[in-house]
């Protein structure tokens, strides 16, 4: 593809679209989406809960029989003046057993409103429970943020790591091209062997395999940033700067909240990992007192409207109710739930306690790390510039005869190697800068 054709992204570009597509990120705002709605969900337990109950229903034979004699209920007194004015056939069928059915059929209906006035602490509680989860979630979203960046600006300078050897790939073939030249003068005019031509035909193939292996890794990187960045394909190039000085290690120095310059100390409870450490023990405590809650009375009052014919008459009527609830067979269990709590809270603040020093050596680390590359950089740089003066040197011995070609060879091996290793130098240096940044919470 011509170069006018491909798309040229810088590291911050790199970023923002791993940010933007990678799975990870996109896993984690699901997460914090689903915790808003699970804090909102826990929020409705302030409110009454009402529900509505219809039922209608058709039997073979009523609900509610009975058998009556009546005369049973027919006083004495009343029972001789009926006696004596009702026909003889008249009393003999008040003497006679009556079979009574009902609610063979019916409708009933009613709607309920129950406020919870007291639950033990659980609604309260819950709630904070719901909030201190929306909050995990955000701080879990920010840590795959800070992979994704972390990840994607890996392959960023591995990928430039690989195009700068390319480079010097090129560099040192067009240099090897000018050896041949001069030696191939020299051996025609007899002044020089011809296994010093064989020996730069040796160096150049080797070369040439350096440059078929970089090549390789650099389409297997480019492969890797644009699945991992989501970009549609893979003809792109980079834009980046590798010079670097004093200037730029210094602003590299911490001046944000999470370094205390003056008196040498990190400032850990900014960085996400501490924060997450910290909901952890808010968490446990209010699962501890969740299950102090389960274990108390719960009192709620409410009122309904209730509607029936199971009579073959309309009724309705309104009511009011309050309940108290009493687990009193739970205490037994519910005594070794609070003390296993209480357990797990002890556990989640010594790991806070833990962790906090862990975090504290890690930006000690960190920055340890900066500083170290940063002067192996500078190692790097003088190599370069020593590498080269002992190149030009041999050249111009072997041009004068004073010196060997395996020595003239040896030069050029190590100017190689001291740009190789400015190149990975240089991208350690990225790297442990990042990972400084990361680590203080940048």
């Amino acid at each position: 593809m011509p170069l006018s054709a491909q798309r040229v992204f810088t590291l911050q570009q790199i970023k923002d679209s791993a940010l933007q597509n990678n799975f990870a990120v996109r896993s984690a705002r699901y997460g914090v989406e689903a915790a808003k709605q699970q804090r909102k969900e826990a929020f409705t337990k302030y409110f009454p809960s009402v529900s509505g109950t219809g039922l209608w229903f058709n039997a073979n034979k009523g609900m509610a029989q009975t058998t009556m004699n009546p005369s049973e209920f027919i006083p004495s007194s009343l029972a001789t003046s009926l006696a004596a004015s009702l026909p003889a056939e008249a009393l003999a069928a008040l003497g006679n057993p009556v079979s009574i059915s009902m609610m063979k059929n019916g409708t009933i209906g009613s709607l309920m409103a129950v406020q919870p006035v007291f639950a033990g602490g659980q609604i309260i509680n819950g709630n904070k429970l719901a909030k201190v989860g929306e909050d995990v979630s955000r701080l879990q979203l920010q840590l795959s943020e800070n992979e994704v960046e972390k990840t994607a600006e890996q392959y960023f300078w591995q990928l430039v790591s690989l195009q700068e050897k390319m480079k010097t790939v090129e560099a040192v073939d067009t240099l090897l091209r000018d050896i041949y030249k001069d030696v191939d003068v020299a051996v025609r005019a007899g002044v020089a062997m011809r296994n010093d031509l064989l020996q730069v035909q040796l160096r150049q193939n080797d070369i040439q395999s350096q440059r078929l292996k970089l090549q390789n890794g650099i389409s297997i990187v480019r492969l890797l940033l644009s699945q991992y960045c989501g970009l549609r394909d893979t003809s792109f190039t980079i834009s980046f700067q590798t010079g670097l000085s004093e200037k730029v290690q210094s602003s590299a120095r911490p001046k944000d909240a999470c370094y205390q310059r003056d008196a040498r100390m990190f400032n850990v409870q900014c960085l996400q990992e501490y924060q997450l450490l910290q909901k952890q023990v808010e968490a446990a405590n209010l699962q501890k007192k969740l299950a102090v809650g389960q274990n108390l009375p719960t009192v709620a009052v409410g009122a309904g409207y209730n509607y029936h014919n199971l009579l073959e008459n309309n009724h309705s009527f309104g009511m009011v109710f309050a309940t108290v609830s009493v687990p009193i067979s739970d205490w037994w269990g519910g005594s070794h739930a609070v003390k296993r709590k209480k357990i797990e809270h002890q556990k989640a603040v010594d790991q806070l306690e833990d962790h906090t020093q862990l975090l504290m050596i890690r930006m000690q680390n960190a920055w340890n790390g900066v500083e170290e590359s940063f002067q192996q950089l500078l190692l790097a740089e003088r190599s370069i510039e020593q590498a080269t003066e002992n190149l030009r040197l041999n050249r111009n011995y072997y041009r004068a005869g004073t010196s060997k070609m395996s020595d003239l060879l040896e030069a050029q091996l190590l100017y190689q190697q001291s740009l190789d290793k400015h190149t990975d130098a240089f991208a350690d240096y990225q790297n442990k800068l990042l990972e400084y940044k990361q680590a203080t919470g940048q």
